[in-house]
């Protein structure tokens, strides 16, 4: 199945109307999709914003490789992943992953492989902005560079 694949990172808000177009074609049956968003709170802290740094270049590399993964496990038609970069404010999107696909259960296994994948090994960093005016840069437990 030849389909398409849709990167981005950006600074700018990101929107699941958009993820859900670019995947969406008449000759599939499921369109799954992931979005994570900002929490007000961690470990008993307010939490105000997130704020995300990447090395965009190597970041894009890495997240086109995801696709490429996923073709390679599932039959999926068009994967979409966008990843927001700067400020992110509570309740709004800092990553957002689409996979249409035939059937559901190929698109659904491609999201949670996309998302668990892109945690530990794209070069995307997070601070947690709290409301006492300190942040902390947040290590990802999925990230394959801290397993020793």
């Amino acid at each position: 199945m030849e389909g398409k694949d849709f990167v981005q990172i950006t600074s700018d808000p990101l929107s699941v109307e958009k993820a859900t177009a670019m995947v969406s074609s008449p000759t599939s049956g499921a369109i799954s999709i992931f979005i994570g968003t900002t929490r007000n709170n961690f470990e008993g802290k307010e939490v105000v914003r997130l704020e995300y740094e990447a090395y965009v270049p190597m970041a894009e590399k890495k997240i086109g490789c995801i696709c490429r993964d996923v073709r390679e496990k599932w039959e999926v038609e068009h994967v979409a992943v966008f990843h927001r970069i700067g400020v992110v404010p509570v309740q709004e999107a800092s990553v957002i992953i689409a996979v249409s696909s035939p059937h559901r259960q190929a698109s659904l296994e491609a999201v949670q492989y996309s998302i668990d994948t892109l945690k530990a090994t794209v070069p995307i960093w997070k601070k947690e902005m709290f409301a006492e005016g300190r942040g902390r840069w947040k290590e990802n437990k999925e990230c394959n560079w801290r397993k020793t």
